[in-house]
C-alpha cells in the first residue's frame, strides 16, 4: 500500500473516516471577517459526520459517526499557520439499520472484520498543511490515522459563516463543511470490495466556538 496523496477525485484515502478523519478546517478569510486568533473547539450538538459508499453498484449507502471532537488553533492574520486536530470514536458508527431486532449493525461495524473498534477505538486527523484556494475555500492536508495505519489525507473545505460574537454565548464562531474521499482498502480495510466500494466519501459540517 503506497502512501500517494490523495486528491479530490480519488483520495489516498472514509474512513471512514475518516478521518477522520479529518474533519475539520480553517475559515478561509478568518482576518477580513474579524475573527479573533485562538482556540476553537467544535460544538457537538451543531456537528455531523457522514459518510458513504457505493451498495453493489445501486445506492450510496450513508451512516454517520455521532461522536467527534476537533480543536482549530487559528492564526487569523496567517491561516496557513493554523492547525486543525480531530479525534473520531469508532464505536459511534451508526447506521440506522432498519432492523436492530434481527441484526444490530452498529455492533457488527465495530467488529474485527470491518472497524476495529476494540484494537482500533479511535481514528485520528491531525492537519500539515491549510491553503487558502478562493474567498472562503480552502484545502486541509493531514495525516489521517485509521485501523493503525496513518496515511495522507486532504479535505476540500467551505466556511459557511463566521460571527464575532455568537448570539447566543459570548465568544466567537464559525462554521465550515469539509469533503473529500478516502480509499479505505488502502487501511487494509478491503471486506467486500469491490461489492461494497472501497471509496468511502465523508462530509463533516460543524461549528467552532472559540474558547476563552
Amino acid at each position: 500500500m503506497s502512501k500517494v496523496q490523495p486528491t479530490r477525485s480519488k483520495l489516498s484515502t472514509a474512513l471512514i473516516i475518516t478521518t477522520a478523519l479529518a474533519g475539520f478546517a480553517m475559515p478561509a478569510q478568518a482576518a477580513d471577517l474579524a475573527i479573533p486568533s485562538g482556540t476553537y473547539t467544535n460544538d457537538p450538538t451543531h456537528t455531523s459526520f457522514l459518510w458513504s459508499v457505493n451498495h453493489l453498484g445501486l445506492s450510496e449507502y450513508t451512516a454517520r459517526f455521532n461522536t467527534v471532537e476537533a480543536t482549530v488553533e487559528l492564526d487569523a492574520d496567517d491561516i496557513s499557520n493554523s492547525t486543525l486536530t480531530a479525534t473520531i470514536d469508532m464505536g459511534s458508527v451508526d447506521t440506522d439499520f432498519p432492523f436492530p431486532q434481527n441484526t444490530d449493525f452498529n455492533a457488527e461495524l465495530r467488529g474485527s472484520d470491518w472497524l476495529n473498534v476494540p484494537d482500533h477505538p479511535q481514528a485520528t486527523f491531525t492537519s500539515t498543511q491549510v491553503t487558502k484556494t478562493g474567498d472562503t475555500t480552502a484545502t486541509v492536508a493531514g495525516d489521517l490515522s485509521f485501523r493503525g495505519l496513518t496515511l495522507p489525507v486532504t479535505l476540500d473545505v467551505e466556511l459557511i459563516g463566521a460571527l464575532e460574537q455568537h448570539p447566543f454565548m459570548p465568544v466567537a464562531a464559525f462554521g465550515i463543511q469539509a469533503t473529500g474521499t478516502i480509499d479505505r482498502s488502502e487501511f487494509g480495510f478491503d471486506r467486500f470490495v469491490p461489492n461494497v466500494g472501497a471509496a468511502v466519501a465523508i462530509e463533516i459540517n460543524a461549528e467552532f466556538l472559540q474558547q476563552m
